[in-house]
Order: C-alpha cells, then sequence, then structure tokens
C-alpha cells in the first residue's frame, strides 16, 4: 500500500533536492576520474616514458595502488571531520588535496613525486566515499534518497568514463590538467548548495536549518514537522549522549557494522578491479578487432547507462533485491570468464569458436555490478547508521572497503602466477556465491524507510541505548524523517 505524505510533504519541492545532490556529486566525478586515470596513462608512462623518467612494472604497480592506501587513511579521520565542521565545508575542503595531488601528478618528475600525488588524490577521492552519500542521505525525503544516493556511483563511473575519452587521443600531462580542473568546476558550484538540515540542528543552528530546509524543499514547504523531528532527535541525542565504545555495543551500530563491513568485502572480492584490467585481453582473445582503448570506452558507456538504470529503479525494486541479482549474475558471469580462460591456457584452439563468450561474461558481469553492488553498498552507508555513530561508522565501512580493494589489487598478480587467471575467476566466483547467501541472510530491505525506522529494524532506537523499553518513545519522536 502506498505511503500517503505527511503533512508538509506534499508541499515540498523535489527539483532542489535533485539539484544539490547532483552538485555534490561534482566530487563523486572528480573520484571517477582519479580512479580511472591510471587505465589510459599507464602505457604512455611505463613503455613511452612520456615524462621523461623510467617507470617499471613494480613501480607502476604502487602507482596503481597507493590511491586505496590514501583512501583507506581518508577514511579512517573523515568521521572526527565531518562532525567538527559539518558535511558541506568537508567537501569543499577535500578540494585542496585534490588540486595539490593533481598538480603533483601533472608536473612529477619522479616516481616519488607522482606516488604523492596519488596519494593525496586517493585521500580526497575515498572521503568523498564517505561524505557525499552521508550529505544527500541527510537532505533527501525517504521517498528519493535511494535515488539521490545511486546518483553517487553514477558519477563515479561518468568520471571513470571520462577519463578514458579525454585520455584516449591527449598526452598524460593534457588530460591530467583537464582532470584537475573538475573539483575547482564542482567547489564554484557546490559553495552556492545549503548545509545539511541535520547537522544544522545538530549544531544549534536552527534558523540555518531552516533556511536549508526551505531552499530544498521549497519556500511554501511546512517546515516545522520535519525541523522538530530533527530538534528533538538532537535533544534524545544530548540526553542520552554515551561514549563511542558504548555506541559500537549497541545492536543497531553492531548490525549494521557487520552488513556494511560484509557488503564491502564482498564488493572488493568480486573482483570488479580485475575484471576492468582484463578488458582489453578478453577482447583481444575474442579476436575483436577493436583498440584496448575503445574497448574500455565501451565498458565505460556500459558502466553508466546500468548505474543510472539502477538509480532509477533502486526505490522501486527495492536494495536487497538488486543486491541478489547483482552478485548471484557476477558469480554465474565469473565462471564463464574462468571456464574460457582454463580452457584457453590448456589449448586455444579449444576456444576459437567461443570468443563471444568472454566478450558476453564481461559485459553480463559489468551490467549487473553496475546495477547492485557498484552503487547500492555506498548508498547504505548512509541509511544504516544511527546519527550518533554514522561519521565512525562511515569511515569505518570506506577504510575496510579501500583495505580490502589494496589488497585484492596487490595480490592478484601472485594468485594469478600460483593457480592461472582461470582458477582465479573461479576463486573469485566462490566469494560472489557465499556474498549472495551473505545478502539473503544477512542485509535487510531499506526502501520506504525513514532513518529512524532503519535503526528500530536493526534492533535499535537510533539515538540512545538500545534497550527494547525504548524503543516506542524514540519512534514516536523520530517516526518519519
Amino acid at each position: 500500500m502506498e505511503a500517503v505524505p505527511e503533512k508538509g510533504h506534499q508541499n515540498a519541492r523535489r527539483i532542489t533536492q535533485y539539484i544539490a545532490a547532483l552538485i555534490a556529486m561534482g566530487g563523486a566525478l572528480s573520484a571517477g576520474a582519479v580512479f580511472g586515470w591510471s587505465s589510459p596513462a599507464q602505457v604512455r608512462l611505463t613503455n613511452q616514458t612520456e615524462y621523461g623518467f623510467p617507470i617499471n612494472d613494480e613501480e607502476w604497480s604502487w602507482v596503481g595502488s597507493t590511491i586505496t592506501l590514501g583512501a583507506a587513511f581518508s577514511c579512517a579521520i573523515i568521521g572526527t571531520i565531518i562532525t567538527f565542521f559539518g558535511r558541506k565545508n568537508t567537501m569543499l575542503g577535500l578540494v585542496v588535496p585534490f588540486t595539490v595531488g593533481w598538480a603533483l601528478v601533472c608536473w612529477a618528475n619522479s616516481v616519488a613525486m607522482l606516488l604523492v600525488g596519488r596519494i593525496l588524490l586517493g585521500i580526497s577521492g575515498g572521503a568523498f566515499f564517505v561524505v557525499a552519500p552521508m550529505y544527500i542521505g541527510e537532505i533527501a525525503e525517504k521517498e528519493i534518497r535511494g535515488a539521490l544516493g545511486s546518483f553517487f556511483q553514477l558519477m563515479v563511473t561518468t568520471g571513470i568514463l571520462f577519463v578514458y575519452a579525454v585520455g584516449y587521443d591527449l598526452n598524460v600531462f593534457t588530460f591530467s590538467i583537464i582532470c584537475g580542473v573538475l573539483p575547482l568546476a564542482f567547489a564554484a558550484a557546490f559553495v552556492f548548495m545549503p548545509e545539511s538540515p541535520l547537522y544544522l540542528v545538530s549544531k544549534n543552528r536552527s534558523e540555518d536549518a531552516i533556511k536549508s530546509l526551505k531552499w530544498l524543499r521549497g519556500e511554501h514547504y511546512d517546515y516545522n514537522h520535519e525541523l522538530n523531528e530533527l530538534q528533538s532527535q538532537h535533544e534524545a541525542d544530548i540526553n542520552n549522549r554515551i561514549s563511542i565504545l558504548t555506541a559500537l555495543k549497541r545492536r543497531a551500530t553492531v548490525k549494521a557494522l557487520i552488513i556494511i563491513v560484509g557488503l564491502m568485502f564482498f564488493l572488493q572480492l568480486s573482483g570488479i578491479n580485475i575484471v576492468i584490467f582484463y578488458t582489453g585481453f578478453i577482447f583481444d582473445a575474442a579476436h575483436i578487432d577493436i583498440k584496448t582503448e575503445l574497448a574500455t570506452i565501451l565498458i565505460g558507456i556500459m558502466q553508466v547507462v546500468a548505474t543510472f538504470v539502477a538509480s532509477m529503479i533502486v526505490d522501486k525494486t527495492g536494495r536487497r533485491v538488486l543486491l541478489l541479482i547483482s552478485i548471484s549474475v557476477m558469480a554465474i558471469s565469473k565462471i564463464l570468464l574462468g571456464v574460457y580462460f582454463y580452457l584457453y591456457s590448456e589449448d586455444p584452439a579449444s576456444v576459437e569458436n567461443l570468443g563471444w563468450l568472454p566478450v558476453f561474461a564481461l559485459c553480463l558481469y559489468i551490467i549487473v555490478f553496475s546495477l547492485g553492488f557498484g552503487p547500492i553498498p555506498w548508498l547504505m552507508v548512509g541509511e544504516l547508521f544511527a546519527s550518533d555513530i554514522k561519521g565512525i561508522g562511515g569511515s569505518a565501512a570506506g577504510a575496510f572497503s579501500w583495505i580490502f580493494a589494496f589488497v585484492v589489487t596487490k595480490t592478484f598478480s601472485n594468485i594469478q602466477t600460483a593457480i592461472g587467471i582461470g582458477p582465479t575467476f573461479f576463486l573469485l566466483s566462490g566469494f560472489s556465491i557465499l556474498g549472495t547467501v551473505f545478502v539473503f541472510f544477512v542485509v535487510p530491505e531499506t526502501k520506504g524507510k525513514s532513518l529512524a525506522e532503519i535503526q528500530t529494524m536493526l534492533g535499535g532506537t537510533g539515538n540512545s541505548s538500545s534497550s527494547d523499553e525504548d524503543t516506542d518513545v524514540t519512534v514516536s519522536v523520530n517516526d518519519e524523517r
């Protein structure tokens, strides 16, 4: 049965919420460019020494992977920064390491200088994976929170596609300069966006919170109901303030951490970076006469389109359903890739008529990843944690994700050498099968639920201790947001 909008929500304007979310996603576009940069830059810097100094394969593996270390570091501290400076100011502040990082990459005269630049870019890009979904989750009405949250991954994939496209026929210095302009353009637009009303209320800035709500919901929006909810939630936070250690022991927090860390683990063990890495080889093995750079662009287009579709259906289909479809089909895709590469390694002639199989499996994998496990884990980071632990919970989720990414990236070549590429894909498919079981039994559906309702569903009260006797009181105060 369709939920009836609460008083005031009927008059809410949504176009400005979309505008604020899309501009906030400019940081995600910049982050996507960071993570996509190494693909078009690799050949030019390792084989052609375009920068005038040699980079061997081992050095390049560090150039490619150090962004994950920078991202893990930023995620470990970003929660405290968000709480102190706010969501908006934090995102604007991240433009500084973005700009310095791109300057170091553009004018690098040694591998060390390149590595420092990439670490700074990883710090900025990784932090956006925590701050932006949190900001969007707090400015959006619950009816469109899923769609707006999915914009994050959409803009990340758009940023990756952007750098693939501009890097296709430009030298590294030129397309790096272009990438460096992206965060500056983001800052120029985002400075006019409002701060999160929840954050403003938490700092006792009610007048600013009203202005933010009016900007986001429209001048004719009856903001009193929502403002009272936010103020009641803030008062409950103060009256029931507990230590971080106690908050981490809360039933809802423990469940949220298990769900989010599990999702991040299976996201990285899905092998998305490995599949992208083998895109050119797959097209070559299929005897398709297309340049590796063009093949990568085509894959990037598929990612963008599929992620856009996900943003349109996530609030209708639900998070859990899309996650189940995504990871189960990814398991099948990797089994198909494993079979092909195993047969290819045994006897290339045996798969001469199966060139379509790896291309089909690759395209299927990219599509279902972008529909589910690409955007939804990051969206759920902003949904599952209570407001008093959201910064730390989001930081932990991001840090775990990037640590997992670093481990997978750095150990892949060793595993491939030890057991072969075919069995490696079989191993990755095994993790996806386990992930399917995890999602089915552990991950709840959050579609259409307010942030307070999600906390109640997880077994806590959202703002106080997890005792069952407090649940009814808390829900009555924070029943819808």
